[in-house]
């Protein structure tokens, strides 16, 4: 009786599998990686501007490093290091579109223009982004996004990359 259950289950399991690797059309998925420019309100006294480098992984949902380098002369240069969480909101085979992202990580502040290490303090930095990615010739991809969160006020960037 065992035996004969255990036999019906596997069937059924193996059948289930089989249909849905079948109706699953799923693109592959995307890695990338990417180059920009950014700008956050760190303090009252005006924005920082800087450069990042990210890289995901992942189509619908990806996950992935963000590494953002603040400089403002008037007060503080920040380097945010950022782990990202991406939900297209255009569907789970999507790699283009609208994007709501969540971002944490440390932030290590310094005196304007010294990085040293260990930095002067530290501390941990989240947020929410919206963005939209326009890809071109299957390959290449620009993404303005805006994001808002802390330490930091509101930020906003545009980068650019190449998907694999």
């Amino acid at each position: 009786m065992i035996k004969k259950n255990l036999i019906l289950f596997l069937f059924f399991i193996f059948s289930a599998v089989i249909v849905f690797a079948q109706s699953e059309q799923r693109k592959s998925e995307d890695f990338w990686i990417g180059f920009g420019g950014e700008s956050a309100l760190y303090s009252s006294s005006g924005a920082a501007f800087g450069g990042s480098f990210s890289f995901g992984f992942g189509t619908g949902t990806s996950i992935g490093v963000k590494t953002v380098l603040f400089f403002n002369p008037e007060s503080i240069s920040v380097i945010e290091l950022l782990f990202f969480f991406r939900y297209y909101l255009f569907g789970l085979n999507s790699n283009s579109g609208l994007y709501a992202e969540i971002l944490g990580g440390p932030s290590l502040f310094n005196n304007s223009g010294e990085f040293s290490v260990p930095s002067d303090f530290g501390i941990i930095s989240f947020g929410l982004s919206f963005g939209w990615r326009f890809i071109f010739s299957d390959r290449w991809y620009v993404e303005p996004a805006v994001r808002a969160g802390f330490p930091y006020m509101i930020g906003a960037g545009v980068s650019a990359g190449v998907r694999f």
